[in-house]
C-alpha cells in the first residue's frame, strides 16, 4: 500500500469524514473543499485533527448513548492509513490529537476498539503500554 502524502491528509479527512466539512470551513473561512488543499491545512494538522475531527466529530460519537456506527467506522478508516505514517508530523498529530485524548475519558478506548483497524490497534496498545495503562478487554 502506498503511503498517503502529508499534504493529502486534510483532503483524506474531508473525503472519509465529510461531517468534518463545516469545522474545516469555519477554521479557514473557505469552503472545506478549498481549505483542505491549502498549505495551512497541512502545517496546522495538529489543530485540524483536534478542531475539525476529534473534538467535534469523533468524541461526541464515542460519548453518545446511541453512536452512529457508520460514522465511527469512517473515522477509524481515516486514522488507519496515517497512524504509523513515516512523517513525524503526521504520526505525532494522530498520536497526540486522536489517540491520546481517548485516555482522558473513561470508556472511550473500549468504545473505539471495535471500530479500529489493525495498525491503529497496535499503535493504541503501544500508547497504553507507554502510559502503564490497563484497559480490560483491550490490554488483557
Amino acid at each position: 500500500m502506498n503511503e498517503i502524502a502529508d499534504e493529502d491528509v486534510p483532503a483524506l479527512l474531508l473525503r472519509t469524514v465529510p461531517e468534518s466539512a463545516p469545522f474545516i470551513a469555519d477554521k479557514y473561512g473557505l469552503p472545506a473543499e478549498r481549505a483542505v488543499l491549502t498549505q495551512d491545512a497541512v502545517l496546522d494538522l495538529y489543530e485540524v485533527l483536534t478542531e475539525c475531527f476529534t473534538t467535534p466529530v469523533l468524541m461526541p460519537q464515542l460519548q453518545s448513548s446511541v453512536p452512529d456506527a457508520g460514522l465511527l467506522q469512517r473515522c477509524w478508516d481515516f486514522v488507519e492509513p496515517i497512524v504509523d505514517h513515516s512523517s513525524n508530523h503526521v504520526r505525532g498529530a494522530v498520536y497526540f490529537e486522536v489517540l491520546e485524548p481517548l485516555l482522558n475519558a473513561h470508556g472511550l478506548i473500549e468504545r473505539s476498539w471495535p471500530y479500529m483497524k489493525e495498525r491503529t490497534r497496535q499503535r493504541t496498545l503501544l500508547m497504553l503500554h507507554s502510559y502503564g495503562t490497563s484497559v480490560p478487554g483491550v490490554t488483557s
